[in-house]
């Protein structure tokens, strides 16, 4: 299930549930798209919330998607407790130089508020 808000104009969040696997990256890579057609660039917050099953499929697609649009994607923040999901968002922000920000669920607040700024 994908959960969907604006935090700012041009910054947007999701709250994924469930399972990640093809589908659903699919869906959030078309929400993620829809986005772009009503803005140059964009803010964004992805939120794990519980994801009880991860596809391999889905992790690659959601691993190289940052790369495919990095002139596009200002700021990413991510939340979860895996550090398994952290340590792909520092290898992506290492290579395409972006501003992506790791949090904790706990300090959920302080990544909405660093994202809509």
């Amino acid at each position: 299930m994908l959960l969907n808000f604006n935090l700012s104009d041009n910054a947007i969040g999701y709250i994924v549930e469930g399972a990640m696997n093809y589908s659903a990256i699919n869906e959030l890579k078309a929400a993620i798209l829809k986005k772009f057609e009503e803005h140059e660039t964009i803010n964004l917050y992805l939120e794990d919330n519980n994801i009880h099953r991860f596809t391999l499929d889905a992790v690659f697609i959601a691993g190289i998607f940052p790369m495919q649009h990095k002139h596009r994607l200002n700021k990413i923040a991510i939340v979860t407790n895996r550090k398994w999901i952290h340590a792909i968002t520092n290898v992506n922000k290492s290579i395409l130089g972006k501003d992506f920000k790791n949090f904790t669920v706990d300090r959920r607040l302080e990544a909405i508020e660093w994202i809509s700024s």
